[in-house]
């Protein structure tokens, strides 16, 4: 039987109030509000990044303020950037490619709730991967919704909000962002 962090990870509704989740949470809470109060340069951040974002390679950066519901769900390529007041609901996992850049302001949601307004009530989620292919930039105040995959070599436009896939080499923008250019065609 899995528990419901397994089901967390494996898309399927879990109850937000199991222990080990709420734990996970906690932890993730105390090291952000520690890594809140530093710079990129700042004894200690490379640790508290790490603690955060286990695995996350040392090209890698994350500008503070950064806020997620877990960061062990985020799975980070080398030499991504996620610039200022990011926010990742990790849930699910997020998958960063090589090269990724993440404007500030950006917000990754996995995690939804029911749609029925009864089980809404109650104390169950559920939710999707992100996944964000290699060399692609998100412009600031992006937002990506649950199971959303974005392919390699795009753009977002600043503002958008993805609710659909994007293929590899599209810029994309709006709400909802909608493909307004093939990119490097032959």
């Amino acid at each position: 039987m899995k528990t419901e962090f397994e089901k967390m990870r494996s898309e399927e509704f879990y109850d937000f109030t199991d222990p080990e989740i709420l734990s996970s949470l906690n932890h993730s809470k105390r090291v952000c509000q520690k890594l809140n109060q530093m710079t990129l340069c700042s004894p200690g951040y490379r640790d508290a990044l790490q603690e955060i974002i286990p695995d996350i390679p040392d090209n890698s950066k994350v500008c503070p303020p950064f806020h997620c519901d877990h960061g062990n769900g985020i799975k980070v390529g080398h030499n991504v950037f996620i610039n200022y007041n990011c926010c990742f609901l990790d849930g699910a996992f997020i998958y960063l490619g090589e090269n990724v850049r993440i404007g500030p302001m950006c917000q990754l949601y996995t995690v939804s709730h029911p749609v029925d307004p009864i089980l809404r009530r109650g104390t169950v989620e559920v939710g999707h991967p992100i996944s964000i292919g290699a060399d692609t930039w998100l412009g600031g105040g992006v937002i990506v919704c649950p199971g959303v995959k974005i392919g390699r070599r795009c753009i977002v436009g600043a503002g958008s909000v993805v609710v659909h896939d994007v293929p590899d080499d599209c810029m994309v923008a709006g709400n909802p962002a909608i493909i307004k250019k093939r990119l490097n065609e032959r």
